[in-house]
């Protein structure tokens, strides 16, 4: 091709587009001729992580702009989908549809947040992050603040929430991957995280932004296929997110029809752990309207808090094309959000509506343990059946499956070729690595840059820190596939505590230091100090049968600790010394939207 890299991107993702689906075709024909379920899964994990592997190696770098801020060059559009594929995480992909599935509506305020808050960071911070010319998230916070211990506070609070959410985002990989390969999940976060460090060892956010591209393409093929093969097979239509509240509707008249089973405490003391059955949709998230406004509003100031998209935004050419990104990135985003209230939807009426060949309540139970994909997913843990009342057959509440399982085996429940199956699993491992690629990214390149390089050694030389770098990658890696395979905490409440830690220590540091000139170092200080902890300490006071305080749940406990960075930050700041002139004239030229970048390079 003509041309540099970058002119060329649309050419060198519209073949990796054609060849993807290709290989789809490919596997479908395999599938024909006799090839068997678990060779298809290995075949798509293998595929595409090689894929993503090459990609890697391919944009290996030794510059330092490169490695942490890929060169500043990528464009809008690809810095937008790979921003999506940052975000799109094994919470979204794998769980989000889960907790609808299970919870109802009340988690819809998930989505309301995750996108609502892309808005906060188009009109608050991206573009005036970007016009600052940091490397870093902490870079930001010291540089705008001064002083040492203010950048290492914002490095604690960084990777106390990243490190919160790439546990979760292991647990993915390592859920596709156990099942995908038949291994124990306990060896299978190991192998997600090798496939993770394959993509970002070499060429940090040059290789994880490329990476992050082809990662989004799989990602969103892989859940927007199902969804409309299962609505149009189903018949509600191709296009089915404008039937979704006849669907709701419907699974609200069947679980009227059917009669629910009341499970004792001995009766649950046999479902394995992490599973729940199919009840009326409710949860302590939709008690309230404020129970569903605090979390909506805990996910956007934590969007707007985590270090690893305010990251994505370093990248682009310019302070302008940053915001674009931003606009971009909720298109992208948008394209699977809209569609997981609908994937949920048609994994219940799969199994629940008598009129589908795929239901299965009101089927003996022998029928039902014969069946093949539970036979599958019952050997991976993720779902089970029982009779409890004894009469034989099954009935709601006496089949039991695990959030994780909604998105991952629809496509067998209702009845889809395997192929597609194992396209899922590429694309939810797609999910889960991008996200992992940029959090493990976000917090070595934290400590690497503003720790070592600004604190420790302050001369060393591009590759010393490179090194650094690397080795503080694989670190973070292997600890954070120990915690995960662990089992602590679910996929989803891992990402919202991390949402939560974030905006405890980083929300209001974050935007005061661009549109409040009187804040200063000691505000800071106590504001990332104060909050992290209050927030913490909120958390672990609600975890051991607290309660809560006005309605903040430990799901919410970032909206606290934000509230007490806010008021100490504020009271700091004014009874302390105000900052110099030449620090309240560079605030208000990062307040600028456009022109140079303040420092350059860092």
């Amino acid at each position: 091709m003509k041309g540099n890299f970058i002119d060329n991107l649309p050419k060198v993702y519209g073949i990796y587009t054609g060849g993807f689906i290709g290989f789809i075709i490919l596997m479908s024909i395999g599938e024909q001729m006799g090839m068997t379920s678990k060779a298809i899964g290995i075949c798509f994990v293998a595929f595409t992580v090689f894929i993503y592997a090459i990609i890697g190696w391919l944009s290996r770098t030794a510059q330092a702009d490169a490695y942490y801020v890929a060169g500043r060059q990528v464009p809008t559009v690809f810095n937008g989908m790979a921003t999506a594929a940052d975000w799109m995480s094994g919470a979204s992909f794998v769980a989000m549809a889960g907790g609808i599935y299970f919870k109802g509506y009340g988690y819809m305020a998930l989505l309301v947040g995750w996108t609502g808050g892309y808005v906060l960071v188009a009109t608050l911070l991206a573009p005036y992050l970007r016009k600052f010319g940091c490397y870093t998230v902490p870079d930001f916070i010291g540089t705008r603040y001064g002083g040492n211990l203010t950048r290492f506070l914002a490095v604690v609070v960084l990777t106390v929430a990243s490190f919160t959410y790439v546990t979760a985002q292991i647990n993915a990989t390592g859920t596709i991957a156990s099942v995908a390969l038949d291994i124990p999940f306990q060896y299978a976060v190991y192998v997600g995280l090798v496939s993770i460090l394959l993509c970002s060892m070499l060429g940090g956010m040059r290789g994880v932004t490329w990476t992050q591209v082809a990662q989004y393409i799989v990602l969103i093929i892989a859940y927007l296929l199902p969804v409309f093969w299962i609505s149009n097979k189903m018949g509600a239509g191709f296009f089915p997110h404008f039937m979704l509240a006849d669907e709701v509707a419907r699974i609200g008249e069947l679980e009227q029809q059917f009669g629910f089973v009341k499970n004792s405490a001995a009766d649950l003391a046999t479902v394995p752990k992490g599973l729940a059955g199919i009840t009326k949709a409710h949860s302590a998230v939709n008690a309230t309207p404020w129970a569903f406004i605090s979390l909506a509003l805990a996910m956007m100031m934590g969007t707007a808090s985590l270090p690893h998209v305010m990251m994505r935004y370093f990248t682009t050419p310019s302070v302008k094309a940053a915001r674009k990104s931003v606009g971009w990135s909720l298109f992208f985003i948008f394209l699977l959000y809209s569609s997981a209230p609908m994937l949920a939807t048609l994994s219940k009426l799969s199994l629940i509506d008598p009129n589908l060949a795929t239901g299965i309540i009101g089927k003996s139970i022998a029928e039902v343990q014969a069946i093949d994909w539970y036979q599958n997913w019952n050997q991976a843990n993720l779902m089970f059946v029982s009779d409890f009342n004894g009469n034989g057959t099954l009935e709601l509440n006496e089949f039991f499956m695990g959030g994780k399982a909604v998105v991952l085996a629809t496509p067998e429940i209702a009845g889809l070729p395997y192929v597609i199956s194992g396209l899922v699993a590429a694309g939810g491992m797609a999910a889960a690595m991008s996200t992992a690629d940029g959090l493990i990214l976000a917090i070595a390149n934290a400590i690497s840059h503003d720790v070592y390089y600004k604190i420790i050694d302050p001369k060393a030389e591009t590759a010393k820190r490179l090194v650094v770098a690397r080795v503080l990658l694989v670190v973070i890696g292997f600890a954070g596939a120990t915690i995960a395979a662990m089992e602590i905490q679910g996929i989803l409440g891992s990402v919202i505590w991390a949402f939560d830690f974030a905006m405890s220590g980083l929300f209001f540091p974050l935007v005061l230091g661009v549109w409040w000139k009187r804040a200063n170092k000691e505000g800071a200080i106590a504001g990332m100090a104060l909050g992290l902890a209050s927030g913490m300490g909120y958390l672990i006071w609600v975890r051991n049968g607290g309660s809560g305080f006005l309605g903040i749940t430990q799901l919410t406990f970032g909206i606290f600790g934000s509230a007490v960075s806010l008021v100490s930050m504020v009271i700091v700041s004014l009874i302390t010394s105000e900052p110099s002139a030449s620090v309240q004239k560079m605030v208000d030229e990062v307040r600028v939207p456009s022109g140079k970048t303040i420092i350059g390079k860092s």
